[in-house]
């Protein structure tokens, strides 16, 4: 037998291959699926293969008793690294996590009681039931999109409809867990980013051109779910702007003269009638009229709209600075 066939035969998605010995199955003692990691000196030997520089990526540790366990690379400024090792159902009850690196792992249905997870990278990670209470994930790197929302992205491209409302629907809870854990430790940046996805991942999983998603779009549009206020005064701007050029078109009447483009006019004239048409759209967005200005024909319905739609989104952008403000 070769030398080759006595080393593990672990390889990851990046190309990361495991130099240590294997045994009957062909993988080491930490990459094996069908080795009982619960022996009591388990724990004590990760702490000293992790310590002692050995492969961490994909190492198998299903059911683990590792609590209070010490995987802090000490004086390092990386973390150990995780990479695409499997703690399902693992017991990591203040265990000590900081800064480790669990990049495309499963930490399903594990039990993070009282871990200390402050800058750890779990991005593309399974974190589907875990139990989080007390534990601390202060800058915890989640990434952009969850695993199951990733994948759910891709099962809707390949019209596999129904696995990706399950999907969409375990996304859903892990932001929904995420969010109740960072209300209750009191970061609330990062619980309005997971409300926002949370709220997300619910409207994904209603059919797709129903009024309810329709709604939850243009609530999420204007305002981020209640959590991003300056979408508000971007749309603001924005709905102001146009409805100026629209008022350009359709002609102002001031002081008994009617103003309209013209585009035989002369450039400066023109460019003072865009001026006067955006200060006649701020005070009709705001609910202001002076009354200097007044709308004829269609602008009429274009002034009542933005009255309208302007009192209403004063009074959303009032509501949602607030409730960020008093958090």
């Amino acid at each position: 037998m070769s030398k080759n066939n006595d080393l593990c035969q672990y390889s990851d998605p990046s190309g990361v291959h495991c130099h240590e010995h294997a045994n009957n199955s062909g993988y080491c003692f930490w990459h094996d699926k069908t080795t009982s990691k619960a022996e009591e000196c388990f724990k004590e030997a990760l702490e000293n293969y992790a310590k002692s520089g050995g492969l961490l990526r994909g190492i198998q540790l299903k059911h683990a008793d590792l609590s209070n366990i010490d995987l802090v690379n000490h004086h390092q400024k990386e973390g150990f690294d995780f990479s695409y090792a499997d703690f399902y159902k693992a017991n990591l009850n203040g265990a000590h996590l900081f800064n480790i690196n669990l990049n495309h792992a499963s930490l399903m249905k594990a039990d993070l009681r009282g871990a200390n997870l402050n800058c750890a990278n779990v991005q593309n990670t399974n974190l589907l039931g875990i139990r989080w209470s007390d534990s601390k994930i202060e800058n915890l790197k989640v990434g952009r999109k969850l695993k199951q929302e990733i994948e759910a992205r891709a099962a809707f491209k390949n019209r596999d409809f129904s696995l990706a409302s399950d999907l969409y629907e375990q996304a859903e809870e892990v932001y929904r867990d995420l969010r109740k854990h960072a209300e209750h430790e009191g970061i609330f940046t990062m619980s309005g980013h997971f409300i926002q996805k949370e709220l997300t991942m619910r409207r994904m999983q209603m059919p797709k051109y129903s009024f309810n998603r329709l709604t939850s779009k243009i609530v999420d549009l204007f305002c981020g779910y209640g959590e991003a206020p300056l979408r508000i005064v971007g749309i603001s701007i924005l709905m102001i702007l146009c409805c100026a050029v629209l008022y350009a078109f359709t002609g102002l009447n001031y002081q008994g003269e009617v103003k309209v483009f013209d585009e035989s006019a002369a450039l400066e004239q023109n460019i003072d009638l865009l001026w006067s048409c955006l200060y006649y759209s701020v005070v009709t967005f705001t609910t202001l009229g002076y009354g200097d200005f007044a709308p004829i024909g269609i602008s009429r319905a274009i002034a009542a709209f933005e009255a309208f739609t302007g009192s209403f989104t004063i009074a959303l952008f009032v509501v949602v600075f607030v409730k960020k403000m008093t958090r």
